[in-house]
Order: structure tokens, then C-alpha cells, then sequence
């Protein structure tokens, strides 16, 4: 009986201090771990941050690009009549649209809805002011009645669409 009392002396001991052990090693190494996630998400931030930012910049720029005030002044002159002026102005937006598709991968899909909505927005401002001129009329014409439909409805077609993208821009960077 002696025997067992000796050796539950020594095992009992050695079990704690081993339990005590694994306990520790345990915990070094999950935060080993730990700090290592951490860094390669910093890292991952690093690099991924400015390529997010841009793809907002450029989604801005686009923006800015396709509203029908910028639009209309930089196309002016391109055209000799209205139908040709309102197909140079529709290749010029999906052009515009197509060379940023990539840029929604970096964004919500709130805001990538908003800048399609927008650009569809255009198109349809477009279309409508073509419909209600006659195909041959001028492009001055058709610039014309592009302005008074957005008098009309009193919207820029592209400012709620900049203005989600700013706000995103505010929350994921300030």
C-alpha cells in the first residue's frame, strides 16, 4: 500500500506539471498562429487597399464621365445629325461601362447596382431625347432636348450613383 502512495505521490505531481506543460505549448502556439494570420492579413490589406481605392477612383471617374453634361460637352461635334450623334453617345457610355467591369469585384454590390443603374439611366435619357426629335435633326437638337429632359425631371442621372460611391468610400477608409 506504501508502494501505491509513493507512486501516486510522484504521478500525481508529474501530471499536473505535464497538463501544466501542454497547457502552455497549446497556447504559444495559437498565438503563433494567430500572429501569423494577423500578418498576412496586413499584408493582404497592403497590398489589396490602394487597388480598392482606385477601383472607387475609377468608378468616379466613370461617373463623372457618362453624366450627360460632361458626355454632351466632350462628344460635341463628333456627328452630323442626331440619330448619328445619339449612337456615338451610346457606344461612348457602354465603352465607358465596359472598360470599368472588372472595378465590381472591389465594391458592395449595392453601390455596383447603383453605377449600373446610373449608366442605364443614361442610355434610357438618351434614347428618349432621340425619340423626340426627328433622326435628321442637328446634334445641338439632340443635346438640346437632353437638357430639358433632365430640367424636367430634375436629376442628374449619375449623382445618386456618385454619391453611394463616395459614402462607401467614406465607411471602408475613413
Amino acid at each position: 500500500m506504501e508502494i501505491v502512495t509513493d507512486l501516486l505521490k510522484i504521478l500525481v505531481p508529474s501530471a499536473l506539471v505535464l497538463y501544466a506543460m501542454y497547457l502552455t505549448i497549446t497556447a504559444f502556439l495559437k498565438k503563433q498562429v494567430d500572429e501569423k494570420h494577423l500578418d498576412q492579413k496586413r499584408k493582404q490589406i497592403e497590398i489589396t487597399l490602394p487597388i480598392r481605392l482606385q477601383a472607387y477612383e475609377r468608378m468616379c471617374l466613370f461617373l463623372e464621365r457618362i453624366s450627360p453634361n460632361n458626355l454632351l460637352i466632350r462628344l460635341n461635334g463628333s456627328a452630323t445629325h442626331a440619330l448619328e450623334f445619339q449612337q456615338i453617345l451610346l457606344r461612348e457610355v457602354r465603352e465607358e461601362f465596359n472598360h470599368n467591369l472588372s472595378q465590381q469585384v472591389y465594391m458592395s454590390v449595392e453601390v455596383w447596382e447603383d453605377i449600373r443603374a446610373a449608366q442605364q439611366e443614361v442610355i434610357t435619357l438618351i434614347n428618349q431625347a432621340a425619340a423626340d426629335i426627328p433622326a435628321e435633326a442637328s446634334p445641338l437638337e439632340l443635346s438640346k432636348k437632353i437638357f430639358e429632359k433632365i430640367i424636367q425631371d430634375n436629376r442628374n442621372p449619375t449623382a445618386h450613383a456618385l454619391k453611394k460611391v463616395k459614402e462607401e468610400i467614406q465607411r471602408e477608409f475613413a
